[in-house]
């Protein structure tokens, strides 16, 4: 079993450290900010403020459910909006690490402990009715694996960095991803390395490269060309 730790981060939010890989789950310098900058204020709240209300989103990287809580909470605060939300992780983390991550902490006027513990609990492969707002499913599966008949509008690109997991950059992984999106769909991702965009780009995707989170000078927001 390879070892997974707990760390704490420069915000105060804890991330979770891969022994195996030598990288982190989130920056060090801040995992609530990093998520919250890359994820939710230049994909979700960036579509929900284009006038689009109904949003299916693909997470590639489920992980600590971070980025599934900070929509949840985005989504209850916005009444108006209505997710589908579908989260793709091959590797779930084990119950005793979940049960020690507490972001729900810094989130007290957004989501409860029982809506973080809720999204770790839901069986895989079902389709869960979270609220009003939010649709929730979780797969056990690689993107290379992933089959779907839904068109995604925004994708969360949450992958582990090029340099730890590469085959998550290769060019027919991200053709396949683009497939998946619908026009006007949008990617949005911490990573911003040039050879990435050049992909992006011959996929008939508009790219910009907008300033990073804290610790990060930039990263990249996709749209998928009609």
């Amino acid at each position: 079993m390879t070892p997974i730790k707990i760390i704490e981060t420069s915000d105060g939010s804890q991330s979770l450290f891969h022994e195996e890989l030598n990288e982190t789950y989130h920056s060090t310098h801040g995992a609530l900010t990093e998520s919250e900058h890359v994820f939710i204020k230049h994909g979700l709240d960036y579509l929900n403020n284009s006038g689009k209300n109904q949003i299916n989103i693909l997470e590639v990287g489920f992980g600590t459910g971070l980025n599934a809580l900070l929509t949840q909470g985005y989504a209850t605060l916005n009444t108006e909006l209505r997710v589908d939300y579908v989260t793709l992780e091959p590797f779930p983390l084990k119950e005793e690490l979940i049960a020690e991550l507490k972001y729900y902490e810094l989130l007290k006027d957004q989501v409860s402990k029982e809506d973080f513990l809720q999204l770790h609990a839901c069986q895989w492969e079902q389709k869960h009715v979270l609220n009003d707002s939010l649709f929730f499913t979780k797969h056990q599966t690689t993107l290379q694996e992933f089959n779907s008949d839904i068109l995604f509008d925004l994708v969360f690109y949450d992958a582990f960095a090029p340099s730890k997991q590469a085959e998550m950059w290769d060019f027919e992984v991200l053709k396949k991803l683009t497939n998946k999106m619908a026009s006007g769909g949008v990617l949005v991702t911490y990573c911003a390395r040039g050879q990435f965009k050049r992909d992006l780009a011959a996929l008939n995707m508009s790219v910009e490269t907008l300033s990073g989170p804290p610790g990060k000078k930039e990263m990249v927001r996709g749209t998928l060309s009609s």
